[in-house]
């Protein structure tokens, strides 16, 4: 209460933020923003939990392996803060479902590890004019960036093609650090403080202790945005 005063948390108290995925990602993401104080959570995971996830996924015990990830995840943030409304679903996230997923929300929080599905989160943030705050995660590397549609470029205007699918090892430490910079990025946005990283990639490499950013440019061809949507306000 004392950092963000009483008109700051009451900002929180009155955002919805949806998170796309309760994973490795989604795991901080979720908890860091339940203790924040963000009035609703929803949050969207079709997956069961499996004993390889619990080095990352610390929203998880062994006791929760074959658990449905959603019915976790909505109990264990819901203990976090009894205070805030915890909205957790069993669903894929697909073209059928993206738009009632995020229908209520403020944010958007890409805590995912396809292209496809992100492409998906992209255009619903694009089309209802809310922030999309991206974050990607391997081995110890990690990037993240904030796009506010008609302001900055938007994910396929940074990354045009997906690339190949594939299974990698993530450290824990890597999905902490990301998803602690994307609940920043929440943060800052909904208090209107300090500067995001808009227009701007931040790369992660833990191995060599290196920060860096690069700045991104919105393509006019790009077959998103292409400059369509009203700036965010």
């Amino acid at each position: 209460m004392m950092l963000f005063g009483k008109e700051g948390q009451e900002h929180l108290q009155d955002a919805t933020i949806f998170i796309a995925g309760a994973g490795g990602l989604g795991s901080p993401v979720s908890m860091y923003l339940a203790v924040l104080g963000v009035g609703t959570l929803i949050i969207a995971d079709n997956d069961r939990v499996d004993q390889t996830n619990l080095n990352r996924q610390i929203l998880y015990r062994d006791q929760d392996i074959g658990r449905r990830k959603a019915a976790v995840a909505g109990e264990r943030l819901q203990e976090l803060n009894p205070d805030i409304t915890v909205r957790a679903v069993d669903a894929t996230i697909d073209q059928n479902t993206v738009s009632s997923l995020t229908r209520d929300a403020d944010g958007i929080v890409d805590a995912l590890d396809d292209f496809p599905t992100r492409y998906l989160l992209n255009s619903a943030a694009l089309e209802r004019g809310i922030p999309l705050f991206h974050g990607g995660i391997s081995g110890f590397f990690g990037q993240a960036t904030t796009i506010l549609p008609g302001k900055t470029p938007c994910l396929r205007c940074i990354i045009p093609r997906p690339p190949p699918a594939e299974v990698f090892p993530v450290a824990g430490v890597t999905a902490g650090f990301i998803g602690m910079i994307q609940v920043t990025e929440v943060c800052k946005y909904l208090l209107c403080r300090g500067d995001l990283l808009a227009g701007r990639l931040l790369l992660w490499d833990g191995m060599q202790g290196r920060i860096e950013e690069i700045p991104v440019e919105t393509d006019p061809d790009c077959e998103a945005c292409a400059g369509k949507y009203t700036a965010i306000s």
